[in-house]
Formats: C-alpha cells, sequence, structure tokens
C-alpha cells in the first residue's frame, strides 16, 4: 500500500506525534518538518525538558504545541506528555532527527489494523554507519538488556530501548509512569508485558545524529539506573521470583560457611567457632523471611495487576468524543443522506 492510500485509511484518526526535548535546537526543526510532511494529518506536540538554548522557540515557530517540563529527565518529560494530550494514536520519537518519519504511516496502520496498543520501531542500521549511529559499546549493551528483560518478563520486545513508538490512546492513559530519564522506554516495554498487551515491531532505519547535536546519554550512569530500575521493577512485578531468589543465595551462602564446621563435627562430634554456627542460622532465618516476604508481596502484586487490568479495559482505545463532535458528527451523516436521495 502506497503512503497516499496509507493517509487516507487514517485520515479520520486524530493522531499526536509527542517528542520529548533537551537541547535540541539543532534538530528540532528538521524533526518536526519531517512529520508535517509525511504525517500531515498529525498535531506536534513537543515538550521541553528545560533545555537552556533556543528548542522552545524554534519548536513554536514550526507551528508545534510546546510544554515546559521543569524536573530534568526523559521520563518526566514523556510522563507530561501522556498526561496533557488527547489523541486517538500516539507516535512517541526523539527529537534528534534519528528517526525515519517516512515508517510513521506504516506503524500507525498495524497498529489500528491489527487493534495493537503498543507498536515498536525497531532500529536497523547498514553496517558502514553503525560507528556514526551508536557510540561504542552500545550495541553490545543493548542486546544485553534485552536478554535481560526476556528473561525476566518474557519475550516480546528485541529493542527495548527504541524510543520511536506508536500508541493507542487505551495504553497512554492506562499507563502510570513512574521512571524519570532515560529508563522509560524499558518501564513502557515491561507495562506491555506485565498486561500480556497486544504488541509488534517494524523495523525502521536509524540515522547518526546531525552534526552540531550531541546525546544526552551517559552510557555508564544512565546504564547502571537502567539496570536498577530493571531490578526495582522485578521486585515489584515478580516478587516471589525476587525474593526466592534471595533467599536461595542466602541459604546457598550458609551451606558454603557450614560446612567445614559440619564435616569438623563428623570427624570429632566437637562444633567450633560458635560465631560462624550462629551467622549460618541467621543467613537461614533471613532467608525464610525473604521467602515468606515473596509468598505475601506476590499476592499484593497479583491484586495490583488485576487492578491495571481492569483500569486498562475500562480505557476506551480511541479518544473519547465530545457531545459537540457527536453532535456534528450526526449532523454531517445526516445531511450527506438528504443529499444522496
Amino acid at each position: 500500500m502506497s503512503i497516499q492510500a496509507g493517509l487516507e485509511e487514517i485520515a479520520a484518526l486524530e493522531i499526536a506525534v509527542i517528542i520529548p526535548c533537551y537541547n535540541e535546537e539543532q534538530t528540532i526543526a528538521k524533526t518536526i518538518k519531517a512529520f508535517q510532511r509525511d504525517l500531515p494529518l498529525a498535531s506536534i506536540y513537543v515538550c521541553d525538558n528545560n533545555s537552556s538554548d533556543d528548542t522552545t522557540r524554534i519548536a513554536k515557530e514550526n507551528q508545534a504545541k510546546v510544554f515546559f517540563e521543569g524536573t530534568p529527565g526523559k521520563g518526566n518529560a514523556v510522563r507530561r506528555l501522556f498526561n496533557e494530550v488527547e489523541a486517538d494514536v500516539y507516535l512517541l520519537v526523539d527529537g534528534d532527527l534519528t528517526y525515519d518519519s517516512r515508517a510513521a504511516v506504516t506503524m500507525i496502520q498495524k497498529l489500528i489494523n491489527e487493534r495493537l496498543d503498543m507498536v515498536v520501531g525497531v532500529r536497523t542500521t547498514p553496517k558502514a554507519e553503525r560507528a556514526q549511529a551508536y557510540r561504542s559499546g552500545h550495541q553490545a549493551g543493548n542486546r544485553a538488556f534485552n536478554k535481560v528483560v526476556q528473561y525476566f518478563f518474557g519475550k516480546g520486545f528485541s529493542d527495548i530501548f527504541s524510543g520511536y513508538r506508536a500508541f493507542s490512546h487505551r495504553f497512554v492513559k492506562s499507563c502510570a509512569i513512574k521512571s524519570k530519564g532515560f529508563e522509560i522506554e524499558t518501564e513502557l516495554s515491561v507495562h506491555a508485558l506485565e498486561l500480556n498487551l497486544p504488541i509488534a515491531e517494524i523495523e525502521t532505519e536509524y540515522y547518526a545524529r546531525p552534526e552540531g547535536s550531541s546525546s544526552k546519554l551517559n552510557s555508564y550512569r544512565d546504564g547502571f539506573r537502567i539496570l536498577r530500575f530493571i531490578f526495582q521493577l522485578l521486585k515489584e512485578n515478580r516478587p516471589m521470583f525476587f525474593f526466592s531468589s534471595v533467599a536461595a543465595m542466602l541459604i546457598a551462602l550458609a551451606v558454603v560457611i557450614f560446612t567445614p564446621i559440619f564435616i569438623h563435627w563428623l570427624n570429632v562430634h566437637l562444633i567450633p567457632r560458635i560465631p560462624t554456627v550462629i551467622l549460618c542460622t541467621g543467613l537461614v532465618l533471613v532467608a525464610v523471611v525473604s521467602f515468606a516476604c515473596g509468598m505475601i508481596l506476590s499476592n499484593v502484586s497479583d491484586s495490583r495487576r488485576e487492578l491495571k487490568r481492569l483500569f486498562y479495559l475500562k480505557t476506551p482505545y480511541f479518544k473519547p468524543r465530545m457531545k459537540s463532535d457527536i453532535e456534528s458528527t450526526s449532523r454531517k451523516t445526516s445531511e450527506e443522506t438528504v443529499f444522496s436521495n
């Protein structure tokens, strides 16, 4: 299907392109113009995450609607956009001109035609251009984090860090974002996996940043924060697995420490190093408590998941229409019927 045919198919939808930004004066104008060209029916929303340059002014000059979020962090900017913007379909994209705007129509078509809640643009870059598009070690790190998420939460995504995603209204309004920074993509992915939502992926081209712009991602600091956030999500969403793993490690440590003492007791029927025995006993008791916590919190987590699921099911797939909109549509339909007769 051609791009023009795809635009006609989604013409009746209210589409919002949402762009979280921090100091992107070099690229924001070209990003906005690219989506205005390839998705002309969409409204463009930019959230300025306390930029110190002319990001806001340039975005406004290019007919984007601008929100301001003073608390630093991409997650905070996305939360503000999710809270403020009302639309049938949301297209999340970075403002650094690295994602292909031509894929937007295909992503939205797939979202609507298959009644999905999220479509992720999986980044693909020609081998010759990868050194410019990715910093050293980022691709290996991405693969490692993908494996960790797949192991803990289930398979469903091959690129959890992609910032190019299409969402239904139902997904956006039922997702209570907690992350503050670059953990946001991980949280959105885990939310979909936790509730077993209908999702899909589409390969999209990923480009190097234009000369003069720079990434705001700190490889080691933000990588550690993302890993810590994954374990936080694991504790909240799979507490039985988390706390039983802690219990197993404590018991294994107690066994390792106590084994020489037990062998000595078998040989001479005397127990040396009483403090070590007390330590082993304490480790086992803490392991038992950890396992009990896992059992209790597992029931709490199941209840929270059920409430999230119920709220998700109560949220309409498309944006609810105002009464005036419904009356206008009804009047237009009646007029068309009269003229056709």
